[in-house]
């Protein structure tokens, strides 16, 4: 049945690893957890239990990680801000899967999302039937976090109306939620807490009211900090979805891997990696993120209209459609990119630069 569903959840993808942390656990566990701190930090960044190797979820600053967690041991929630693309919803949903065992309590935060998805809603034809009741209350994930004393995600929070924020500011500070229709409130048990995420640079972001800033811990998510770690990120990522995905193509080689990353870090900072020359940033912001799915789109080219070995010509292709998005702005800042960057850059590059001037033509 697992083979047939498109994306499993993280609880049911490492479902074997989260088993054996919490049946090797020796370190005390918080009220609401199923494991200790150490044993969600050790599921996050990797290492080996019980003969079992943990595979690693979040390759950046440890350090980083352990604020997360010790944030959500106290009562603070924790809010992750970064660019499109440093994993904040990826680490949002491994803490909740390890903690709780169930990442799937969120809230999708858009420009549509109302304050009853936050506290409560109606089930209408309940409603005019029996009246205000508990039975034709619709629980939103967080009343449902609330009450079961566990982990809700809010993703991309700063999306949300000002108005619509500021619903959540009651509930963290009080701890409970109030159904003035049946004169009652709901008391959050031990274990409860907020993981929002929000984006630093996209459009239509709403700034966060100072107030509902306070009732959260802030941890800021940075881009990888160098070269060899963001091929590693991406080289994982790669071979992780084109497994599940079923591709029919190759893994790109360490080459292919290092020339997107090369190019995607130089337009992302607007300068080569040896600084010498300046570059036309593109209005995109060419995460981490970009880089996989330009990687596995150009497996799928491979695989199913090529020879199954991911070359030039279909890295080319995906490279097109991630950099150009505004064709009138970033048309012109990437045929600059090539006649000045990557066509100096020798013989390596030189079957890319040709293929990609021919797309961008």
């Amino acid at each position: 049945m697992a083979q047939e569903i498109l994306r499993l959840s993280a609880e049911q993808l490492y479902k074997n690893e989260i088993d054996t942390l919490i049946a090797n656990e020796t370190a005390p566990i918080p009220k609401g957890w199923q494991m200790s701190p150490k044993s969600v930090l050790t599921y996050i960044m990797g290492g080996k239990v019980g003969g079992v190797d943990i595979t690693p979820k979040y390759m950046g600053d440890k350090r980083v990680v352990e604020i997360c967690i010790a944030t959500l041991v106290t009562d603070r929630a924790l809010l992750l801000i970064g660019e499109p693309g440093t994993a904040k919803s990826w680490l949002s949903e491994h803490l909740t899967a390890a903690i709780n065992g169930n990442s799937s309590q969120v809230i999708q935060g858009t420009a549509g999302t109302t304050e009853e998805q936050i506290r409560y809603s109606w089930n209408y034809a309940m409603l005019l039937a029996k009246g205000p009741s508990f039975e034709s209350l619709v629980k939103s994930p967080i009343y449902n976090a609330m009450e079961t004393g566990t982990i809700a995600r809010f993703e991309e929070i700063s999306r949300c109306a000002s108005e619509v924020q500021d619903a959540l500011i009651s509930i963290l500070s009080e701890k409970r939620i109030s159904i003035p229709e049946l004169s009652e409130e709901v008391a959050a048990k031990k274990g409860f807490s907020i993981i929002a995420t929000a984006n630093t640079r996209d459009k239509g972001v709403n700034e966060m009211s100072s107030a509902l800033k306070r009732r959260f811990n802030i941890v800021i998510l940075p881009p990888p900090s160098d070269m060899d770690t963001e091929i590693n990120i991406v080289k994982t990522r790669v071979a992780q979805m084109s497994k599940d995905m079923e591709l029919n193509a190759a893994m790109p080689t360490d080459s292919d891997f290092e020339k997107i990353v090369t190019v995607f870090r130089e337009l992302r900072e607007g300068r080569t990696l040896d600084g010498q020359v300046k570059i036309k940033p593109t209005s995109g912001v060419l995460s981490s993120a970009e880089a996989i799915s330009l990687m596995v789109n150009s497996m799928a080219l491979a695989g199913s209209f090529g020879s199954g070995k991911v070359t030039d010509s279909e890295l080319a292709a995906a490279l097109q459609g991630a950099v150009v998005k505004d064709d009138d702005k970033d048309k012109s800042a990437w045929t600059e990119y090539l006649e000045n960057v990557m066509r100096k850059k020798g013989r390596d590059y030189a079957e890319l630069y040709s293929e990609c001037m021919e797309r961008n033509a």
